[in-house]
């Protein structure tokens, strides 16, 4: 996708960490919360974003995106596929079983 979160188009991140002007961003109550002015909250949040995510779990996210499967736990990966009508997460590997008594009965 991107190096840095700032510089994807998309992210309020440019908006949170360094003050970039937007208008359709608003300061959530809990981003004022992290400091008591905007340079404060802008280095709060930095801090926050660039230490909250492991390098597995950058590696996970990436899989998952390349692979166009949610991430998440079973129940919500259920939930995801009960909404779009589509499988969210990945397909058993290998033909699918034959169904035994199937097998018996047209013998």
């Amino acid at each position: 996708m991107v190096a840095e979160p700032k510089d994807y188009r998309w992210s309020s991140y440019g908006a949170n960490a360094f003050g970039a002007r937007d208008p359709v961003i608003r300061a959530h109550p809990n981003y004022l919360a992290l400091g008591e002015d905007t340079a404060m909250r802008h280095a709060a949040y930095r801090t926050l974003v660039n230490g909250a995510i492991s390098e597995q779990d950058v590696q996970a996210i990436r899989l998952h995106l390349q692979r166009q499967h949610a991430l998440g736990p079973d129940g919500f990966r259920a939930s995801i596929e009960a909404q779009l009508g589509r499988r969210a997460g990945p397909a058993r590997i290998g033909r699918p079983r034959k169904d035994r008594e199937a097998q018996r009965s047209a013998l």
